[in-house]
Formats: structure tokens, C-alpha cells, sequence
């Protein structure tokens, strides 16, 4: 099914990839009540990391906010997998992004925009959210970004 968000993706020259499969014992995404719930989503590409390593030593913040937005595509495939039709998406309620960061790397808001401008351009205004930024020290396989999500969902 497709219809007004992935015609949205389309636009932009984007789809909505197949779902990165889990790298432990977790679902990839949950729902409960009128809410869906992602487990972390790492920018795969085909199976792999195009990138590795800190932002701000060996990743750029430019590539991080690409990476990010991969993030959030990842994201969309998960929610797509439990829902069937990105369209009943109502809201993302709040995006929550780590970013392996450099010591003296501050800029993770700007990194994270990445996906933040991503849920803008194809949920308009039901895409604005709330929204952590966080900086660590090390990602699951040395990724530069991570991003969950939590979307409120139209009732069956």
C-alpha cells in the first residue's frame, strides 16, 4: 500500500526501504493502544553502515545529518511493518536520537535534523514532535547515529 506519505517520500526522491531486520532479541517496532513504538534504527543501507565512527573526528556532521534522515527512513519501515499504510500515521509524537560524538562535539540538534526535517516534509504538520538529542560515547556496531520513534496511529 501507498498513498499520501510515500507519495510525499517520492517526491524527494526517497522509498521506504524494507525493515532492517533486529541485531538482538527485540522487535523492530511494537504497538500498544493508538501508539507505535521503534526500537533503535540504525542508517543501513543494504544491510550494512555506509559510515562509521564518532561524529566530529571521523564522521562529519554533514554526513551524520544524511545519516540521521537514513535513520528515519529506517524508522518509517518499521512503523510501516506493524501498520500496513504510513497514511494512519496521525502524529510523531517524539523522536529520541543518539549521536557517537567526538569529546569536544556539541552540535547533535543539528545532526538530528536529519530526521526531524524528514517527518516535516512528509507528514507536514502531523510531523512536527518533540524530541531528545543526546550525545555518547559508542553506537551498536560503531554506527554515527541512532534514532527511535513514537507515532500515535489512527484507531483500527
Amino acid at each position: 500500500m501507498s498513498g499520501v506519505a510515500e507519495a510525499a517520500l517520492a517526491e524527494l526522491g526517497l522509498t521506504v526501504p524494507q525493515v532492517v531486520p533486529p541485531l538482538a532479541a527485540y522487535q523492530p517496532a511494537v504497538r500498544s493502544g493508538v501508539y507505535v513504538y521503534t526500537a533503535g534504527q540504525l542508517p543501513m543501507v543494504d544491510g550494512k553502515l555506509p559510515v562509521t565512527g564518532k561524529v566530529g573526528a571521523e564522521v562529519t556532521p554533514e554526513e551524520a545529518k544524511d545519516l540521521a534522515r537514513v535513520c528515519a527512513l529506517n524508522a518509517l519501515a518499521a512503523v510501516k511493518s506493524v501498520i500496513g499504510d504510513l497514511d494512519r500515521v496521525e502524529r510523531v509524537v517524539k523522536v529520541v536520537g543518539f549521536v557517537a560524538s567526538a569529546s569536544d562535539f556539541t552540535g547533535q540538534p543539528a545532526v538530528l535534523n536529519g530526521a526531524s526535517e524528514l517527518f516535516g516534509q512528509v507528514f507536514g504538520d502531523k510531523g512536527v514532535h518533540a524530541r531528545s538529542a543526546v550525545g555518547v560515547a559508542v553506537l551498536p556496531l560503531d554506527a554515527p547515529v541512532e534514532i527511535e520513534i513514537q507515532v500515535e496511529v489512527a484507531a483500527d
